[in-house]
């Protein structure tokens, strides 16, 4: 008879074939991947991944379009969503820290058409993220190019798909290492940002108390009402898109037992810090009749932080701002550049992809996913041409709603995961880590993302423009208003069609079935903390190093 250890370890779609025991099955992983990150690395790569372009450049947006209090409002609703979708993820991927989380679960849990469907979708999503992210780039470092320069626009972005590739090809303890400083710089920012928004508003520097003036002037709190709010919903969860990589990043930690709850737990932080005092600080300073925070041009000088740090007297600020958006602009398209290869492995190791580009080198790197996301990321190039900024607002609604539908899907797979885990005789305390506010919390989820869903959509075809004027058809505004209408369209529909495709398309093809809940394999790939990982954890630590890492 053939020996069961051996496909245990070398090929985990054979094990359904054995009867295996928990502990046989646990910690199989043939994907070669590395478990390189640290705690340190996990948190940071978690801040990261939400502090971003969407925060630096499109909070101003946000704000003009809905007032200070209905952006504010966005930022809590969709922050709220978020944290139960973090704690849904650090539920899972703390018992199952698989090769492509969460986008792995549904063919443990649900349908293996759901995981191809997921796979894909989160694929597409941050291919196009990243030429949205080279995009701003050569925005922003506009700033410096005197004009009349012959620095060609296309530089910025051969320079810095250059820099991703090196990154992503020496290794995940050099991305982790690079993402955590990365991230600490952005982090001294906000925290910058923040004490210089109490200072300006209480009048202690810039000469002028604000107060709360701004919110009571025209258009404020609520400007452009109920449908003005529901309008930058997008916007919203595309600044916070990311902040789900925790999940991602879980099969290349260490201890994902300890270092996922840990990342997933700063984000309520994050969110209460970063977005919501950096928006109210933010729309108190600036009204949000200012035309200079629609910056339809991406111009660091009209970024909304920017005019902050301006109006209290630091001329400096415009170019301080531009290095770090800048950096943030690298950092984020640094993690979409690993993502994006994570899910090109997932995708062959699950037999969607041909075999080849899942396959890894001696450092635990795909290179042929590697490189496939350094075409993609190439998409930048032609976007300058076409103008730049237009495709990255284009991109934005797209990958917005690719985000909601992201997140709508882990909320679901967590509640048939849920049912899985009860069928067969298990406790929720049996649990490595339970999610906080199960089950109530989640309905929350989920009913505040069917409302963002079905707004997004209603208002997409509600809003088409009519000409008006003597020009009629010809009027430029209209011509704007159609594109802006057609950009509404696209970003809402595509998503939802294209995941409805994938879905019923590969059912269709493969003729597969819901997994029957006493019946899922939520045994295969569970983490046990080896030994030197359980010593290293509880090595003692000096007072001066625990100090350190509260902070770093």
């Amino acid at each position: 008879m053939a020996s069961t250890k051996e496909p245990a370890v070398a090929n985990t779609t054979e094990l359904e074939k054995f009867e295996l025991s928990v502990e046989e099955m646990a910690n199989v992983d043939a994907s070669g991947l590395k478990r390189d990150l640290h705690l340190r690395h996990m948190v940071m790569i978690a801040i990261s991944g939400t502090i971003g372009t969407g925060l630096f450049l499109t909070s101003g947006k946000t704000i003009a379009t809905a007032g200070p209090l209905g952006a504010l409002f966005a930022y809590m609703i969709i922050g709220v969503w978020l944290v139960f979708v973090c704690q849904a993820i650090g539920e899972i991927a703390t018992l199952l820290p698989l090769p492509g989380a969460f986008t792995a679960w549904g063919s443990r849990v649900f349908d293996e058409a759901f995981s191809f469907m997921m796979t894909w979708m989160y694929f597409i999503n941050w291919a196009l993220t990243i030429p949205a992210e080279l995009a701003a780039a050569s925005l922003i470092i506009s700033y410096w190019v005197p004009e009349g320069s012959n620095f060609p626009a296309w530089g910025v972005p051969v320079i810095v798909i250059a820099a991703l590739v090196t990154i992503n090809m020496l290794g995940v303890r050099v991305y982790g290492e690079i993402e955590y400083w990365f991230s600490i710089l952005k982090v001294i920012t906000i925290i910058v940002f923040i004490i210089c928004g109490i200072l300006v508003d209480s009048g202690a520097v810039g000469g002028h108390t604000y107060g709360i003036e701004n919110w009571k002037i025209d258009g404020a709190p609520f400007k452009g009402g109920f449908r003005a709010f529901l309008s930058v919903l997008v916007a919203v969860g595309f600044a916070y898109g990311g902040t789900e990589l925790s999940g991602v990043t879980a099969a290349e930690s260490r201890n994902p037992h300890k270092h996922v709850p840990k990342a997933v737990n700063t984000v309520l932080v994050r969110i209460a810090v970063f977005y919501i005092l950096s928006v109210f600080f933010l729309a108190s300073i600036v009204p949000n009749n200012d035309p200079k925070l629609l910056n339809p041009d991406g111009s660091v000088v009209n970024a909304p932080f920017t005019i902050v740090f301006l109006k209290a007297g630091m001329s400096g600020g415009a170019s301080y701002m531009n290095a770090v958006i800048f950096t943030s602009v690298v950092s984020a398209a640094n993690s979409d550049f690993y993502v994006a290869t994570r899910m090109l492995m997932s995708l062959s190791q699950n037999g969607w992809a041909p075999q080849f580009v899942g396959r890894v080198n001696s450092r635990g790197v795909p290179v042929i996913a590697v490189l496939i996301t350094t075409a993609f990321s190439c998409i930048a190039l032609v976007m300058i041409y076409t103008g730049a900024s237009t495709v990255f607002d284009w991109l934005v609604s797209i990958i917005g709603s690719m985000i909601f539908l992201t997140w709508c899907s882990i909320l679901f797979l967590h509640f048939r995961f849920r049912v899985c885990w009860k069928a067969q005789g298990n406790s929720p305390n049996d649990l490595p880590y339970q999610s906080w506010g199960y089950p109530y919390g989640h309905y929350l989820a989920m009913l505040i993302a069917i409302c963002c869903v079905l707004a997004n959509l209603y208002l997409s075809i509600d809003s088409k423009p009519q000409p008006t004027g003597p020009l009629g058809l010809d009027d430029p505004a209209y011509q704007h208003a159609k594109d802006k209408w057609a950009q509404g369209i696209l970003g809402a529909w595509f998503a939802w069609g294209l995941a409805i495709v994938l879905y019923f398309g590969y059912k269709l093809v493969r003729g597969t079935k819901i997994v029957n809940p006493a019946e899922a394999d939520l045994d295969t790939g569970r983490w046990v903390p080896p030994p030197q990982i359980l010593e290293e954890e509880n090595k003692p630590i000096p007072t001066w190093k625990k100090i350190l890492n509260k902070f770093l």
